[in-house]
């Protein structure tokens, strides 16, 4: 059982998303299909995430001029799975690629001088990170049933900023009105560990 406010942001953040209509919605899913999803991929989404997706699914959006990702929206339902996996994993895949090209946190000890050793011991290291669960693109919200409210944060390896304080803000400045770069009064708190130590 989800929590009630979890339960109401996501409904809310549902409803926004559909009034901005900037992406296809199909119908949300069930009980069933989460799951489904949450066995073979190995997660359990946060309550809001669950809720939104519970009240509708986005799944295509129109073709933009500059756009990275050809569907950002992961189509749980009827996407393949195998880019699926490749979306769940892009957050460790990505900081496994920045290993092999030079990062390594001091936390882990010594680096090994070899690369394929270094990111070997790299993954072994992360195979206990909490787990981040896909949005849109490269915005993930951390997994974790029981939870809710999380910061988005937009992920590519080390790089990592806040994209939202929570799923409400995030669609706002995803679709709607990005706020202002320098915004000295906006200040989240990355709840997830490890991940937020990048931010």
């Amino acid at each position: 059982m989800i929590s009630k406010e979890g339960l109401r942001l996501g409904e809310q953040v549902a409803r926004r998303l559909a009034q901005l209509d900037c992406c296809e919605i199909e119908g949300g899913l069930s009980e069933a299909e989460f799951a489904r999803i949450e066995q073979e991929y190995g997660f359990e989404f946060a309550d809001d995430h669950r809720a939104f997706l519970a009240a509708g699914l986005p799944v295509r959006q129109p073709w933009e001029e500059g756009q990275t990702w050809e569907n950002p929206w992961p189509d749980w339902r009827n996407g393949d799975p195998e880019a699926l996996r490749e979306h769940v994993a892009w957050p460790v895949d990505c900081l496994l690629w920045d290993v092999e090209h030079g990062h390594w946190r001091s936390s882990w000890g010594e680096r090994p001088s070899d690369v394929l050793e270094a990111v070997e011991t790299a993954r072994l290291r992360l195979a206990d990170v909490p787990r981040m669960v896909p949005l849109y693109a490269h915005r993930f919200l951390p997994a974790g049933r029981g939870t809710h409210g999380h910061p988005v944060l937009s992920m590519r390896g080390w790089d990592i900023i806040y994209y939202g304080t929570d799923l409400a803000d995030y669609i706002t400045q995803e679709f709607q009105e990005p706020r202002p770069e320098r915004d000295e009064e906006w200040q989240p708190y990355a709840t997830v560990p490890f991940w937020r130590d990048y931010l």
